[in-house]
C-alpha cells in the first residue's frame, strides 16, 4: 500500500524552493514597477510640455511669470499646476506616480524654472544658454524620486523633451 501523502522533508524542500523564488522575484519586481513610474513621470513632463505649447500660442510665446512651486495647496502666488490646468486636460499630469506625497500637498510634483519667468520663447537665456533649448530646464521633479536612474531626476526642457539627465553643460548640442 502506497502512501500519497508529502513528507515533512518534501514541504520544508517546496517551502525553500518558494522562499528563494520570492527573494529573487521581489527585488526584480520592485526595479521594474520604480521604471514604469519614471516612464510615467516623464509622460507627465512632456504631456505639461505639449500644454506650455498652448499656452505659449496664446499669449505671444512668452513664458508664465510663476513662483517655482508651493509647500501647500492653500498657498497664494502663480503656481504652473494652475496656469496650465485648462492646457493639460487632466490635472493628474501634475503628479509624478513615484511621488507618495509632495505633490498632493502642493498641487505638483515639479519645479518650474523661475529664470525663465516672462521670458519670450524666441529669446530664452539661462545661465547664457541662449539658443540652446535642449539645454535649458523649464520643469524638474521636486525630489530625486527615480532611485535607478543616475540622476534621480526628470526634467523638461525648452525643446520640447524631457529625459532623467541633467544636460546644462554636457557639450551636447
Amino acid at each position: 500500500m502506497s502512501s500519497k501523502a508529502f513528507t515533512m522533508m518534501e514541504i520544508l524542500v517546496v517551502i525553500a524552493v518558494v522562499a528563494v523564488l520570492a527573494a529573487v522575484a521581489i527585488p526584480a519586481a520592485s526595479s521594474v514597477l520604480s521604471r514604469a513610474k519614471s516612464a510615467a513621470c516623464l509622460s507627465n513632463l512632456r504631456q505639461i510640455g505639449v500644454g506650455l505649447q498652448s499656452y505659449l500660442a496664446d499669449h505671444n510665446m512668452q513664458m508664465p511669470n510663476l513662483l517655482a512651486g508651493r509647500r501647500s495647496t492653500s498657498d497664494s502666488g502663480p503656481v504652473i499646476d494652475e496656469a496650465l490646468a485648462d492646457y493639460v486636460g487632466d490635472r493628474s499630469v501634475f503628479l509624478c506616480p513615484a511621488d507618495a506625497s509632495i505633490g498632493k500637498s502642493s498641487g505638483t510634483s515639479y519645479f518650474w524654472n523661475t529664470a525663465l519667468n516672462s521670458q519670450f520663447t524666441t529669446s530664452l537665456n539661462f545661465l547664457e544658454l541662449v539658443d540652446a533649448l535642449s539645454r535649458i530646464p523649464i520643469l524638474s521633479d521636486k525630489e530625486g524620486w527615480h532611485r535607478h536612474a543616475d540622476s534621480k531626476v526628470n526634467f523638461l526642457y525648452a525643446d520640447g523633451h524631457a529625459t532623467s539627465d541633467l544636460q546644462l553643460f554636457t557639450g551636447k548640442e
